[in-house]
Formats: C-alpha cells, sequence, structure tokens
C-alpha cells in the first residue's frame, strides 16, 4: 500500500489516504495496538449485512485498512433515501442487547456484555460506567442515577432489539452514491431510537427528511420525541468524560427532562 495523503488525527489515530497494489483508494487508520481496531471492523460488517459502509480490507491489533469512499454533497432525495436506509439497517435486527466483540466509543471502551431487557442495558451498559468516569459533583450523580431508576418507567413500548450504529452524529454519516454510507460504528443490538436521537444532538443535513422517511418506512411508537433526551444521555455523558465540563449544563438538562418523563 501506498500512502498519498495525511489526513490529520483523531483520538490518538493517524488518519491516511493510500493506494493498493491493484489501484484501490483505501482509508487507514493506525495507532497503538487496541482491541477498537478489530471492534470497528466487527461493526461495519455486521452492518454491512444491511446497510452502505465502507468494505473492510484489512484489520490488525494497530491498522485498519477500509475502502475509500467518495463524497458528495448532501440533498433531500439521497436524505429521505438514507431515513429509509436506517429503518431497514434497524429491522434487520440483533440476537440480543449488547454484541459479542468488545465496544467502543472514541477511544472508550464500552461494556457490550448482553442484559435482558434495554432499560436494564441502557443503564448498567451505557450510562452508570460514564457517569462514573464523569467526575460531575454529587448533586449531579444523584440526579443522573434517578434518572437511571426511571428507564423502565419511561421508555417506551418494548422493541425488539435493533442493528443500530451506535454512535451516529452526522460525521459519522457520509454521502455517496445518493445514501448515506456509515463510519466508526459503535454497532451493538440496542434500541432505534437511540440512533435518532444521537442524529437530533449534533444535527444533520435535511434532518426532517431523513426522519420522515425513516416513519414512513418503520413508524415509530408514539412519544418517541419526548424520549430524545433519554437517548442522548449516553453520548452526553461520553462528551463529559472526553472533553470535559462544557457539556455539563447539556447533560443535566437532558437528565432534568428524563425526570419529568
Amino acid at each position: 500500500m501506498r500512502f498519498t495523503e495525511e489526513l490529520g488525527s483523531s483520538h490518538g489515530w493517524r488518519l491516511r489516504r493510500g493506494v493498493l497494489d491493484d489501484g484501490r483508494e483505501v482509508f487507514a487508520k493506525s495507532g497503538s495496538a487496541s482491541e477498537m481496531f478489530a471492534s470497528e471492523a466487527a461493526g461495519l460488517r455486521w452492518l454491512g449485512e444491511a446497510a452502505a459502509v465502507p468494505e473492510v480490507i484489512e484489520v490488525g491489533p494497530d491498522l485498519l485498512v477500509l475502502s475509500w469512499v467518495r463524497q458528495e454533497r448532501p440533498g433531500a432525495a439521497a436524505a429521505e433515501r438514507f431515513g429509509r436506509s436506517l429503518a431497514r439497517l434497524h429491522r434487520a435486527g440483533a440476537p440480543g442487547f449488547g454484541a459479542p466483540w468488545a465496544g467502543f466509543i472514541a477511544e472508550l471502551p464500552m461494556d457490550n456484555s448482553p442484559c435482558a431487557g434495554w432499560p436494564a442495558f441502557y443503564g448498567e451498559r451505557r450510562v452508570l460506567p460514564f457517569l462514573r468516569q464523569a467526575r460531575l459533583p454529587a448533586a449531579d450523580v444523584a440526579l443522573v442515577e434517578r434518572a437511571v431508576g426511571r428507564f423502565a418507567d419511561v421508555a417506551g413500548p418494548a422493541e425488539p432489539p435493533a442493528r443500530i450504529h451506535g454512535d451516529l452524529w452526522s460525521g459519522n454519516v457520509l454521502w455517496s452514491g445518493g445514501d448515506g454510507v456509515l463510519i466508526d460504528p459503535a454497532a451493538h443490538g440496542g434500541h432505534r431510537e437511540t440512533d435518532l436521537a444521537m442524529l437530533q444532538l449534533f444535527g444533520l443535513p435535511y434532518l426532517d427528511r431523513v426522519l420522515g422517511a425513516y416513519r414512513e418506512e418503520w413508524p415509530l411508537a408514539e412519544g418517541w420525541r419526548e424520549r430524545v433526551p433519554l437517548h442522548q444521555l449516553h453520548p452526553l455523558l461520553v462528551h463529559v468524560v472526553l472533553y470535559g465540563e462544557g457539556y455539563r449544563e447539556s447533560l443535566m438538562s437532558a437528565v432534568r427532562r428524563v425526570l419529568a418523563l
């Protein structure tokens, strides 16, 4: 492989563009040895059974090589196609809540071991572990713990495990071929509203078109809009852990909205 362009770094990983001997363009991510690359590769392959993702070309403890995604400007038609594609991905399902590979979001490990139901999985595997790392004031910790205690009551109707991306902010959707291509997953069996709430956290072009097409393909349970803050607790806690105090108020606002459900 011949590297042609340095693309900077992300979370300590070196990002490069390259060309294989057969002429294919690739994206390479490298860094210190970690289970993270194997986890990302497993998630991409699993999502790729039902959605557009880059091809995994090579994976090792310190390197991940993917097919290059040629990007284009998003439009309304592509957004609607992506909404339908995302609904079909979620509907492909999962054996349970969790995954058989190690979990990561950015460089942070996540526990993907299964739980019997989504409220327990979300509380025990996603929210509480990051709450313990967030170094929040004791009063904030108590409020988050109160919210976790209400998850079973406010999660809405029970749904089967969905096949979700798990870290679906706008930067992890590349527009190509008239659709959205998914990258950098934290893939697992989860709740489909989690991916939709993540898209709303930091915005996405033509988001209303995405959500409208999604709901046409697979309608959402009543009250899904009110549950958006519930599904945003985990990513907001992750941002507090990674980036500190600047995300605290957004987190606590979401906590208060969950407690008001």
